[in-house]
């Protein structure tokens, strides 16, 4: 075991032999640390939380009241294997949040970047890859294998199908149930999710400028009511787009994917 001196520990914590336990972390009463766990500088794990498996949690990160985070992945086919979870650093993983460890057949590390935020019961399944800044909001769940880009958030109650991607910025409304692929700055609502425009109020937040706002809304359309097949349009605006977000959008369309994408409605 390695704790740090600066570390603050309740008495009636549990801390496993082996794990790392950075400068800083403060860790809550009736908590439980894993004998492979290393946790950051700063991190916080508060009372009644669990953290276990090949584990790493990034610097300043807080995980809240039963939060389980680092079990064994949720997938029959899993034998015991040792695989991992990496957590980035600054997070915020609520009550009752769950993230499970990856598989050998999904390459073997589930990973969440940095500055993202997981609302009470969300849910991150095996081999999920999950970018920075992305917010899960209550109850929401990636099933296995699921790419969720930068800067995306999922509405509460809503579900990503297995190895569904979902691109840079898109919003998925609350109660979707999302089966395909999602373009970079999509917004996508509904019981069977459908792709109904842009996030323009997400681009407006993050400073982009009006005239790349413009170019996605006119690609937009065009990928929903231009002439020809919808892959030979997609071709056709790559080539003529001078856009770097439209280049974005267009290049997650024409790329190779295990799931169809939501096309415009």
């Amino acid at each position: 075991m390695a704790i740090d001196p600066t570390a603050r520990i309740h008495p009636s914590a549990i801390v496993e032999d082996g794990a790392q336990i950075g400068p800083g972390c403060v860790i809550g009463p009736f908590s439980v640390i894993g004998p492979k766990v290393r946790l950051g500088a700063g991190v916080e794990i508060k009372s009644h939380a669990i953290v276990t498996g090949l584990t790493e949690i990034g610097e300043g990160t807080v995980i809240f009241p039963f939060a389980n985070i680092g079990d064994i992945p949720q997938d029959l086919k899993y034998r015991g294997e040792d695989t991992r979870l990496i957590v980035g650093a600054r997070n915020r993983i609520r009550e009752g949040v769950t993230m499970n460890t990856g598989t050998e057949g999904g390459g073997g590390i589930t990973r969440v970047g940095d500055d993202c935020l997981f609302m009470m019961g969300a849910h991150v399944a095996h081999d999920a890859q999950v970018g920075d800044r992305v917010i899960m909001v209550n109850n929401s769940a990636l099933a296995g294998h699921c790419v969720i880009g930068d800067d995306v958030i999922i509405g509460g109650l809503s579900g990503i199908h297995q190895f569904v991607r979902v691109g840079r910025g898109a919003i998925i409304g609350a109660v979707t149930m999302v089966t395909n692929d999602v373009i970079p700055y999509g917004l996508v609502q509904g019981p069977r999710g459908v792709l109904d425009g842009l996030n323009l109020v997400g681009l407006k937040r993050r400073g982009v400028a009006r005239e790349d706002i413009s170019a996605l809304r006119a690609a937009f359309q065009a990928l929903a009511q231009g002439e020809g097949a919808f892959m030979d349009r997609a071709r056709r605006i790559h080539a003529e787009t001078d856009s770097p977000h439209v280049r974005e959008m267009v290049e997650f369309v024409l790329a190779d994917t295990d799931r169809s994408f939501l096309t415009p409605r």
